[in-house]
């Protein structure tokens, strides 16, 4: 029998609707979830911890520059001539505007080829200052984004992610090399390892994780450590060396495996992705050799000797001592760089709050102990490698070894640089510490009071690696190119020449780019003392016939720059005769040839 209900069931009709609260998300909530996301966040953290601590390189980006008035005029200018070259003569990349008539002049330093693409976002000179003062705020941005992603990839939480990325990105030595921007441009450094250790499925936390593999991943990897390379050999060439290694001893590793029959998979895919990349990275390298080859062809002199080197390397108190821009040890520190014979490659503190982290990293960390063993190791090896020459008297073993038998190394000639390495190691170690800390705290207080006490504690090294990376870094006002350099004819010549002087010129072509005898670069080719040579006493006979033999139509003579050069009271001189002419353009002379 069955007994029928007297209330009837509900329906549509019949269920009172359920109360709407107010506290519901909207209906789009999921769109915006990518806010919320933690490399999102990543992302906008940097670029704002990027302007603030480089501050006040955006307050006048078009009109001033960090550091001083020598490299970063040079380095604004490559960074515009690359986009220029490649938008409208790629086949001419390599000769460039600048100490006409030589070649292959582009690749006469560090290129920043990697940075082109900015210079293709607008032309002329208040463009390329622009670039450099955006660039800079954009490589420590990268930079920190870089180590932050890799200490998260090796098995740090975000606490301690944070602070390897501020510790490495704005460590204090780097302030030293504010007018540099190859030297600070090392996020591809960082950002390669990351990525290749994510498509690998490795991290030091957790070791080999097949099931983790991405083998887009590893592409990546390998392009941006191509990408590195593209910015120039200075810091590239340890890399290619480290990457080099990585894979023989990888290698070796997996072919022990397999001749123990104890062989983890790798898989086709992972394997073709690194042909892939690998190749990639390869050609990139080979074929930027190749050009840099040329050039010492061209011009033995450029091709640096060990003294450099012995000349360059820093007393061990060196890597304790901060640079004079540092906001914090800038003035506490003064007596130790007196002791330096080359302050700025020799001050290379990574941080004092940096170092102790990592040192408690040793024994406190996520990581396993045989992984803090081997980073413990690689911050002695890397230390011992940037004393250069001040290793055992002629850093041989050690630094000057390697400039002996690795192909490049030569050209290295200021071991300082190492420390990119050894404060990247620092900042691993410090984040596997700051990692174990946090997740001590959670482990050991009462749940009600752990979200509050864990990030009041880890507050605290945080605050501290930020304070050590704020700046004094002086921001001059670039001088502005006189109207000549865009009407005259070229190829020009502008007085007075030689010295520093020249970076300036450099960066005043960018206004049309003409071809310029004028340049400056970490050697000089022949052509360049025999020209200032011959035009010591312009305008006369001698210097007129041997600047029209070299092709020159003009010369801009620039009277603020000429006290106590051999060019000081040309106007005064006579041009009768000579079948040149004379005009005065807002103070500028010019000669036409």
């Amino acid at each position: 029998m069955i007994i029928r209900s007297a209330t009837p069931p509900p329906t549509t009709e019949n269920v009172p609707p359920e109360p709407v609260s107010d506290d519901r998300p909207p209906a789009d909530w999921g769109r915006w979830r990518w806010v919320r996301n933690e490399w999102t966040v990543a992302v906008l953290a940097s670029l704002l911890v990027a302007v603030v601590l480089t501050w006040p390189t955006l307050r006048h980006p078009a009109s001033t520059i960090p550091g001083d008035l020598g490299d970063p005029l040079l380095q604004a200018w490559q960074v515009a001539w690359s986009g220029h070259a490649l938008l409208s003569s790629p086949a001419d990349l390599w000769n460039s505007n600048t100490f006409y008539p030589e070649k292959y002049t582009y690749a006469y330093s560090d290129t920043l080829l990697g940075y082109a693409p900015m210079g293709m976002l607008g032309s002329g000179f208040t463009a390329a200052v622009i670039h450099y003062n955006v660039l800079y705020v954009l490589l420590h941005a990268l930079a920190s984004l870089g180590a932050y992603a890799l200490a998260r990839q090796l098995g740090a939480n975000r606490w301690g992610g944070a602070v390897a990325g501020i510790a490495w990105a704005y460590a204090p030595w780097r302030l030293a090399h504010s007018g540099h921007l190859n030297i600070l441009s090392s996020a591809g450094i960082a950002l390669s390892l990351a990525m290749l250790a994510r498509g690998h499925g490795w991290s030091l936390r957790h070791g080999y994780r097949p099931e983790l593999r991405r083998p887009g991943w590893a592409v990546a990897g390998w392009l941006v450590a191509a990408w590195q390379v593209s910015l120039g050999f200075g810091i590239g060439l340890p890399l290619v060396y480290f990457l080099l290694a990585a894979v023989l001893v990888a290698a070796g590793c997996y072919g022990w495996s397999w001749w123990r029959r104890e062989r983890p998979p790798f898989g086709r895919r992972l394997l073709l992705a690194d042909l892939i990349g690998g190749g990639v990275f390869g050609a990139v390298t080979l074929l930027l050799g190749m050009v840099y080859l040329r050039v010492v062809d061209l011009n033995p002199q450029a091709e640096r000797t060990l003294d450099w080197t012995k000349m360059f390397s820093p007393p061990l108190i060196g890597f304790v001592t901060a640079p004079a821009d540092s906001w914090l040890w800038g003035e506490r520190h003064a007596a130790a760089r007196e002791q330096l014979s080359w302050p700025p490659e020799m001050a290379l503190l990574p941080g004092m709050m940096l170092i102790g982290l990592a040192a408690a990293g040793l024994f406190l960390s996520a990581y396993p102990l045989r992984h803090r063993v081997a980073l413990g190791l690689g911050v002695v090896g890397t230390v011992l490698l940037g004393l250069g020459a001040t290793l055992g008297g002629d850093g041989d073993p050690g630094y000057l070894t390697l400039s002996t038998l690795l192909p490049g190394w030569d050209a290295l000639r200021t071991p300082g640089r190492m420390m990119h390495w050894t404060s990247l190691l620092l900042a691993v170690l410090a984040a596997g510490a700051v990692t174990a800390l946090a997740e001590s705290l959670r482990e050991s207080s009462p749940r009600q009071w752990t979200r509050i006490l864990t990030p009041l504690v880890l507050l605290v090294p945080l605050t501290m690696v930020t304070l050590e990376g704020v700046n004094r870094t002086p921001h001059p006002s670039v001088p502005q190119p006189p109207a000549a350099m865009r009407t005259v004819q070229d190829p020009i010549l502008v007085l007075p020449a030689g010295s520093v002087g020249d970076l300036t010129y450099m960066l005043w072509t960018t206004d049309g780019f003409p071809r310029v005898t004028n340049g400056l670069a970490g050697f000089e080719p022949v052509s360049q003392a025999q020209t200032r040579t011959a035009v010591a006493s312009f305008p006369d006979a001698g210097s007129v016939a041997y600047l029209r033999g070299i092709g020159v139509r003009s010369v801009v003579f620039v009277p603020s720059r000429a006290a106590g050069t051999p060019w000081e009271g040309i106007a005064a001189r006579p041009i009768d005769g000579l079948g040149i002419t004379r005009e005065d353009l807002d103070g500028t002379l010019v000669y036409h040839l």
